[in-house]
């Protein structure tokens, strides 16, 4: 059991048709292109405007379209992750709902809520199930329909994110690939900086949570600004140090896609050349838990057998870390 690797063999991203360009965004809030563009590095968001979607509608367009890639039987996964802050209800799970629309009659599966860093926590408990010969096939997925929780008359928060899911296959393999070694850390202090103020047990729906638009993301920008450079920076160098790599070792990392500064600060901060950073925010915003997988579907086709990626996250809560893992096709 000790042999077997988790690998990833398929991954595929979906987006909603509807988009908001910075030039709609000065039509509804004081901003510019020029002011957003230069300051997060986003062109454009995509957005559900069909009312009658939701977050589990992300999740099976991002699963059909790696069964529509790689041939994947769904009657053969045997369980899903979906690692989400924009579940379509509180319960049951968007994971389940997916599940049921998707046809994965095999398949149990729940949920993960850790904000922009799910698909780490998600990616990493599903390697787990691999590893141990629990399972042989479990599709993790990404996906948040930020725009369910944006006020758009809050210019600091509806400017940063957008919809979208990234999902992948997880498989056991014997060979030397797949996800090597992972740090996760949380800190719960930081919720006070990155939340949403009502709609749980603390502040529950009322006609006055809602009056005072306290169903919506809050945040403060400069404290999670340094907090994100610093924890996603220091959990690179950990996992480096941990094991016995340098950055010289790493061919690829894909941070999430929150801010280009804050991209860009992590590689300087660890001394990672910014050609092998991937980014692709520009034409997507921040699709929270659906950032990274979105970026290993855009980029796959750059990666070579062997190469060694460093995924790496930071959210809300505050939650962070950084995975290592060596491509497998």
């Amino acid at each position: 059991m000790g042999d077997i690797k988790a690998v990833i063999t398929g991954v595929a991203g979906f987006v909603p048709e509807g988009i908001i360009t910075n030039k709609d965004l000065e039509k509804m809030v004081e901003t510019s292109d020029e002011w957003i563009h230069s300051r997060t590095g986003i062109k454009q968001r995509h957005i559900e405007k069909d009312p009658n979607k939701a977050c589990s509608d992300l999740v099976v367009g991002a699963v059909q379209n790696l069964i529509n890639k790689t041939g994947l039987d769904i009657l053969d996964v045997e369980m899903i992750i979906v690692a989400t802050v924009t579940a379509d209800y509180p319960f049951p799970d968007t994971a389940n709902i997916a599940a049921s629309k998707l046809g994965a009659k095999n398949a149990f599966g729940y949920d993960i809520n850790a904000a922009c860093s799910g698909f780490l926590y998600a990616l990493t408990t599903a390697s787990k199930f691999i590893e141990t010969g629990t399972y042989k096939k479990i599709l993790v997925v990404g996906a948040d329909q930020m725009s369910s929780i944006l006020n758009y008359e809050d210019r600091t928060t509806c400017i940063l994110f957008g919809d979208g899911a990234g999902a992948v296959l997880l498989e056991p393999s014997e060979g030397p690939h797949g996800i090597q070694d992972a740090i996760l850390r949380a800190d719960g202090a930081g919720a006070e900086f990155l939340h949403m103020k009502a709609g749980g047990s603390m502040s529950p729906a009322t006609v006055d949570t809602v009056n005072a638009r306290q169903h919506f993301v809050y945040q403060e920008g400069k404290v999670v600004f340094k907090a994100a450079i610093k924890g996603m920076s220091e959990s690179i160098s950990d996992l480096l140090a941990q094991n016995n790599l340098s950055k010289d070792d790493i061919d690829w990392m894909i941070p999430h896609q929150a801010n280009k500064r804050i991209i860009y600060g992590v590689a300087d901060f660890i001394g990672f050349p910014h050609e092998k950073v991937l980014v692709n925010i520009e034409n997507y915003g921040n699709t929270t838990a659906g950032t990274i997988p979105l970026c290993l579907s855009d980029f796959e086709g750059q990666f070579k057998k062997g190469d060694k990626i460093i995924l790496t996250a930071f959210g809300g809560g505050f939650t962070w870390g950084a995975i290592l893992l060596e491509w497998n096709y």
